[in-house]
C-alpha cells in the first residue's frame, strides 16, 4: 500500500502534491535573524511561543538563533515538543486535571517545565503531583492585563497567590504571566502602545506588591509578535514570546505600523514565509474557481485567505475541503490545474492541520519538517 508523502527532498515544486503547507526557508531564517537582532544587547530573553508552528525543527532554529527555550499552551504540545530534544519549556496556561498535571511533571525528566496559576485551587493540586515526581515545579502567576480570558487580578491578589506558591513545599515562585492576547491585533500602534501601557501598570502594581512581602520576581514574561517591541523597552518585561513572526500571517499582515504602513506593505520587518499550495479543480464560471482545499487544510477563523501576488483572485466561500475564487478579470483566470499560494488569515490553527512542512528554497523541496505537536490540544 502506498503511503501518501507530500513531496520529497530535491523534487521541484511542481512536484508537489496539494494542498501542501509550503515554508520559505529563505523567509523563516529571516525573520529567526530579524528577531534575535531585535533583542540583542537589550537583557530581554526571547521565548518564542511553539503554539504558531508546534514544530521541533522551527524550534530548534529558534533556540540556535539565540531563544532561552519554548512555549506552549498545552500539556501535549510540551511532551511532544520535548520529546523531540526541546529541553525548555513553559506551559503559558493553567493546567487543572490531575491526569494532565502528572504528565506535565514527568516532563522534568527530559528538560525544564514551568507552568501558570491563577487560583489558589490550582496549589494543591500542583502540589501534590510536584511531591509525586520528587521535584520542585516553577510555577508563574498569570494575570489578567487586559485581554479578560485567564488571570488573577494584578497587584495584591497576584502576590498572595506568589506568596502561596512560594510557601509550598514542592513549588516555586518563578515570576509573572502579562500576555496581552487581544493587543496584539489592535491595528493602530497607538492603539497597541496604549493597551501595552496598561499591561505594564499592572505589572509593576504586582511587582509592588510582590516587595512589600519581600519576594523575588525573577521572570515578568509576555508579548506577541503584534507588541513585543513595546514590552521590551519597558523597563518591565524580562523576556518575550512572540510566535507568529516566523511564519506571519494575513492577521497580522493587516496591522499598521506608526506611520501607518500595514505590516503586509513593509510595516513589519518579517515575511511571509508560509503559505498553503492549492491546486484549482473546477472553473464552472470565466470568474469562478474552486481548489482542492478547504478550511479542513486552512483556517479561516480571522477571515478568508487571500491568493499571494494576486489581487485580482478574491476568496469568496470556505466548505470542508472547497475553496471559491472570483477573478476580477476573467481573462486571467487561473485554468484548472494551475497552482495558487494561499496566505492563511491566521497561520497557527491553519499549522495545525497538516502534518509536515514542505520546506522550500528556490522552487525546490529541501526538506519535509515534521508537525509533532499537531492535534495535540490535551
Amino acid at each position: 500500500m502506498a503511503i501518501f508523502r507530500p513531496a520529497r527532498p530535491n523534487d521541484p515544486l511542481d512536484h508537489v502534491e496539494t494542498p501542501a503547507l509550503l515554508l520559505d526557508l529563505d523567509a523563516l531564517e529571516a525573520n529567526l535573524a530579524q528577531m534575535a537582532l531585535s533583542v540583542e544587547g537589550t537583557g530581554i530573553a526571547l521565548r518564542p511561543h511553539a503554539k504558531t508552528h508546534k514544530c521541533a525543527a522551527i524550534g530548534r532554529r529558534q533556540i540556535a538563533a539565540g531563544a532561552v527555550g519554548l512555549c506552549v499552551q498545552k500539556v501535549g504540545e510540551a511532551e511532544a515538543l520535548m520529546h523531540a530534544g526541546i529541553t525548555d519549556i513553559r506551559v503559558t496556561n493553567q493546567v487543572v486535571d490531575p491526569r494532565k498535571i502528572a504528565r506535565l511533571c514527568a516532563l522534568a525528566e527530559l528538560g525544564r517545565i514551568s507552568v501558570c496559576a491563577d487560583s489558589l485551587e490550582q496549589l494543591p493540586l500542583l502540589d501534590a503531583a510536584a511531591r509525586d515526581a520528587r521535584i520542585r515545579l516553577p510555577v508563574l502567576v498569570e494575570i489578567d492585563v487586559g485581554s479578560g480570558r485567564c488571570g488573577t487580578r494584578p497587584g495584591v491578589p497576584a502576590a498572595e497567590l506568589a506568596t502561596a506558591i512560594a510557601g509550598s513545599r514542592h513549588l516555586a515562585f518563578e515570576g509573572i504571566q502579562a500576555y496581552h492576547g487581544r493587543a496584539q491585533h489592535l491595528r493602530h500602534a497607538s492603539e497597541r502602545q496604549e493597551a501595552v501601557d496598561g499591561a505594564v501598570e499592572a505589572c509593576r502594581r504586582t511587582l509592588d506588591a510582590l516587595a512589600v512581602r519581600g519576594i523575588d520576581c525573577p521572570v515578568v514574561t509576555g508579548a506577541g509578535t503584534g507588541t513585543y517591541p513595546l514590552e521590551a523597552a519597558s523597563g518591565v518585561y524580562t523576556e518575550i514570546q512572540p510566535g507568529s513572526y516566523c511564519v506571519m500571517d494575513l492577521d497580522y499582515g493587516a496591522d499598521l505600523d506608526a506611520e501607518g504602513c500595514r505590516y503586509d506593505e513593509g510595516g513589519s520587518p518579517f515575511r511571509q514565509a508560509m503559505h498553503v499550495l492549492t491546486t484549482v479543480i473546477s472553473r464552472p464560471l470565466p470568474d469562478l474557481m474552486v481548489t482542492d482545499v478547504g478550511h479542513k487544510g486552512v483556517a479561516v477563523d480571522r477571515g478568508l485567505p487571500a491568493v499571494a501576488g494576486r489581487p485580482d483572485l478574491i476568496c469568496t466561500g470556505a466548505s470542508d475541503e472547497h475553496l471559491k475564487f472570483t477573478c476580477t478579470d476573467p481573462a486571467s483566470a487561473p485554468r484548472i490545474g494551475e497552482r495558487l499560494a494561499l496566505v492563511p488569515g491566521h497561520c497557527d490553527p491553519t499549522v495545525d492541520r497538516h502534518a509536515h512542512f514542505v520546506c522550500i528554497r528556490n522552487g525546490v523541496v529541501r526538506a519535509l519538517w515534521p508537525i509533532e505537536a499537531k492535534g495535540a490540544f490535551h
